[in-house]
């Protein structure tokens, strides 16, 4: 565990917290709109494993406009 005191968490926890964001706001508006560009289980898989990307990819080639 001696790996652990050399992290800086100043900055690990902020990125740790919008990811954790970025991804629950992502599964909230996937549930709630009625018609994805595929597969919503495929978004929920990307938006779930792509850790920081995934949510973003959703909200910009996920969602389908108009």
């Amino acid at each position: 565990m001696d790996f652990l005191e050399g992290i800086s968490w100043g900055v690990i926890a902020p990125i740790f917290i919008i990811q954790l964001l970025l991804l629950v706001i992502a599964l909230i508006d996937l549930s709630k709109i009625s018609q994805a560009n595929g597969p919503k289980w495929v978004w929920a898989l990307v938006i779930i494993f792509v850790n920081i990307l995934g949510p973003i990819i959703y909200f910009i080639f996920g969602r389908k406009q108009g």
